[in-house]
């Protein structure tokens, strides 16, 4: 003789919702740190390429004793770099700054997105008091 008839198969029902949001914290934590990580990495190269930029000083300016930005090496460098590394970007110089931005797309791998991935974008400036403007 059964005493809860009337409720079997409960237990199984809680585990099924269990197990589904279990699924989805543990696809939410490791998307999200791939997405923390894209960020980290497009910041990271935003910054390297701007400073591969900064460094193209004129060089006929720098034995008169100054400082100045060549805007057309700068940009090309930092390109360059970008190209190096296989990532997309734009770069824009001033006469005393080079300013990078990085996109980044990252896939996501366990939460259930429309388009599956995330695309983040990353701002890289470097400015430099020791730099001067140019005539």
């Amino acid at each position: 003789m059964r005493l809860l008839a009337e409720e079997d198969g409960t237990i199984s029902a809680f585990v099924a919702v269990l197990a589904v949001a279990l699924v989805a914290v543990a696809g939410l934590a490791y998307d999200g740190g791939q997405i923390i990580r894209a960020t980290a990495d497009a910041r990271d190269l935003a910054s390297a390429a701007a400073r591969a930029g900064t460094q193209q000083l004129a060089i006929d300016q720098v034995h008169a004793g100054r400082a100045w930005l060549d805007p057309s090496a700068a940009e090309h460098a930092a390109s360059t770099y970008l190209t190096s590394i296989g990532t997309s970007g734009t770069v824009t110089v001033t006469e005393t700054d080079v300013r990078v931005t990085v996109t980044v797309t990252q896939p996501m791998r366990l939460l259930p997105l429309p388009d599956r991935q995330i695309t983040v974008t990353a701002i890289a400036s470097t400015s430099s008091d020791i730099l001067e403007a140019g005539p």
